[in-house]
């Protein structure tokens, strides 16, 4: 799977909006930016904070947005009908390792006010829900309280420390890296305990529709949902009563808006798996004929995946030892 740049609309909070940086950003970023107390904890930022600093990142930020490299954006928010600069947000990509690298910062003026940890946290949903993503860092300086208590408060876990170079100090100081995953930041699916000390049994099925290029549809678990983010063949849980036959007309008429009729569904393989709270068992069906083009009615991503490229779309558990049967059979 590829990691090529997605279009970027805005990204918004209950009292920010994450946005790409304008030209006419530059004055603010340097008026916010030269401010020793802001300097010193963030890593690349020289001090004092020159004006022509501001114009070359604002330039950089649009190029490394539009080529999908890095998602440096302002944070704003209102003070009446206008708009504030308040701080700014960022996730440079390292394709090689699908990891998400974050980093933010807030003027002086509006800290112990929760900006920082609402950006961020919008920041890191998103990316995990959107981006070719294993795993987001991030690195803080030891004597950064606030910044560290913004990491825990959003979901990131301690996982080392080392030392880093802060431009500002002039030195090399102490850090600790901070990792989250998509299951620290959506969890894991769950389901209600019916008996003490035994796990529930959840039916889902799946369907893997196939064109007649011999390619198969995945969709992309949109955010807001567990495991967000990650790619899966179209279905649902059961209803109680439904066959998984009639579960799946339904689905993919809910979620993909097309229509499929029962002789159509050819059982094929299925998937049994044990969640931290819930035992999964998912028959997977074989569909090549459909009334309707698919598309996301839910907000979620669809791809067309050759069989021998499925391997490289990241998938639940559940789904991934079906994908070397998909690839044989096909």
């Amino acid at each position: 799977m590829t990691s090529a740049a997605i279009p970027f609309e805005p990204l918004v909070t209950e009292r920010l909006t994450l946005r790409a940086f304008r030209p006419e950003d530059a004055a603010n970023l340097h008026s916010l930016l030269n401010d020793w107390e802001v300097c010193r904890s963030l890593a690349a930022v020289p001090y004092p904070y020159l004006r022509e600093s501001a114009d070359a990142w604002v330039a950089f930020a649009a190029k490394s947005l539009a080529s999908g490299e890095a998602y440096h954006l302002v944070v704003a928010g209102r003070e009446g009908d206008q708009e504030t600069v308040v701080g700014g947000v960022g996730l440079r990509i390292d394709r090689a390792t699908r990891v998400g690298h974050l980093g933010y910062w807030v003027a002086k003026r509006y800290w112990q006010h929760g900006v920082a940890s609402e950006a961020a946290g919008r920041l890191a949903h998103w990316a995990l829900a959107n981006l070719d993503l294993q795993e987001l860092r991030a690195s803080v300086a030891t004597d950064n309280g606030g910044s560290i208590a913004v990491l825990r408060k959003i979901g990131f876990k301690h996982t080392g420390g080392g030392t880093e170079r802060f431009e500002a100090r002039s030195a090399e100081q102490p850090v600790l890296h901070f990792a989250a995953t998509r299951e620290d930041l959506f969890g894991v699916p769950e389901a209600a305990q019916t008996t003490p000390g035994e796990k529930p049994l959840v039916l889902v099925a799946a369907c893997a529709l196939i064109d007649s290029d011999g390619r198969i549809l995945l969709a992309r678990r949109p955010e807001g949902k567990k495991m967000a983010g990650l790619w899966e063949f179209p279905g649902g849980k059961l209803d109680p009563g439904e066959t998984p036959e009639a579960a799946l007309i339904r689905e993919l008429r809910e979620e993909l808006g097309i229509e499929v009729a029962g002789n159509c569904l050819a059982a094929f393989t299925f998937a049994s798996y044990a969640y931290p709270t819930f035992h999964l068992l998912m028959p997977l069906y074989l569909c090549r004929r459909w009334r309707g083009t698919p598309h996301g009615k839910e907000g979620q991503a669809l791809a067309w995946v050759h069989p021998d490229k499925l391997a490289s779309y990241p998938m639940p558990p559940a789904d991934r030892p079906l994908v070397p049967l998909l690839r044989d059979f096909l």
